[in-house]
């Protein structure tokens, strides 16, 4: 029983390296080093919720992060990206501009449907500021195929500095930008951080110590 117990572990710790090495996730990124107390706004009991639990995942509901430039938006994604592979998840990190790029030169090559399909091996996939894909009819269709794709199948979290009210700096057309937010809120949470930037707030208390 202890042998079997000690392989069961092993099997475990060789699967969670797999998938943190698949993940492309920006190290240190851990809910450990979060800083909650620079981002009050954010409700650490629902952050909690999400992390102990990978029913979300599995249910294929989506997350949501809103916020201005260095409030953690990226850390917070990672962070439950890196919560997820413990529960045996596979997840992949990657910035939406390079991801929206690769899949515009596949549907270019005709591989598309095949590019979303090895996406699709991702049970939780996580697109890093979306606010920075080009407002270009060929880059916004490719995104929108994505979130069409993945409706209902897979679980998106998206981080982003513009509100849905704004989304029509990224999709050139109002419907696609309509139809895309109704397939993200359909089954998803909605992370608002409204702070003050984390990384200008350092900057000013270096400047102050010179």
């Amino acid at each position: 029983e202890t042998l079997c117990e000690a392989e069961l572990a092993a099997r475990d710790s060789r699967r969670m390296q797999r998938y943190t090495h698949a993940a492309k996730l920006p190290s240190g990124k851990s809910l450990a080093t979060f800083k909650f107390a620079s981002a009050k706004s954010i409700n650490q009991a629902q952050i909690k919720a999400l992390v102990e639990s990978s029913a979300w995942v599995k249910e294929a509901e989506n997350i949501v992060i809103f916020g201005p430039s260095g409030v953690g938006k990226t850390h917070l994604a990672a962070a439950l990206g890196y919560a997820m592979i413990t529960h045996g998840i596979r997840v992949l990190f990657a910035q939406a501009t390079t991801l929206v790029q690769k899949l515009q030169l596949a549907k270019k090559e005709y591989r598309l449907e095949e590019a979303l399909e090895k996406l699709s091996y991702y049970q939780l996939l996580i697109l890093d500021d979306l606010g920075y894909v080009k407002k270009d009819e060929q880059e916004s269709s490719v995104l929108f195929e994505l979130i069409a794709d993945r409706y209902e199948s897979g679980s998106i979290i998206i981080t982003a500095n513009q509100p849905f009210s704004e989304w029509d700096q990224i999709f050139p057309n109002n419907m696609m930008a309509v139809a895309a937010i109704d397939r993200l809120v359909h089954h998803s949470t909605i992370i608002t951080i409204n702070e003050e930037s984390y990384r200008r707030i350092q900057a000013g208390k270096k400047s102050t110590n010179k």
